[in-house]
């Protein structure tokens, strides 16, 4: 299994099962969407930092913000699959084109 289907696995099976007091995963899923998205949005930024001002760490941020967003996929009822459908719709598409269809 690849990780990411793994670590997919694993955020969905600490929502239904975890504590939060014993989970990071569950405290996030306690704390609600407004605070998963606020994470996204934090990680983003310092995705956006770490690849103009400390290259060698964008690796980890990046990996923090793809954490954090299957997170917030998991409390929208959504995951890799969709994310993959969505994909693969838009593949061949331009991308000037797909953005003027929405």
């Amino acid at each position: 299994m690849d990780p990411l289907d793994r670590l997919e696995a694993t955020i969905r099976a600490r929502r239904a099962a975890a504590d939060a007091g014993d989970s990071y995963v569950a405290s996030l899923f306690a704390k609600g969407r407004p605070k998963i998205a606020q994470k996204v949005g934090e990680e983003a930024t310092e995705t956006v930092i770490a690849a103009l001002a400390a290259p060698d760490t964008l690796a980890s941020e990046a990996a923090d913000l793809v954490f954090h967003l299957l997170v917030l996929l998991a409390d929208a009822g959504l995951g890799l699959d969709d994310v993959r459908a969505e994909l693969a719709r838009r593949e061949g598409v331009s991308g000037h084109a797909e953005k003027a269809s929405r």
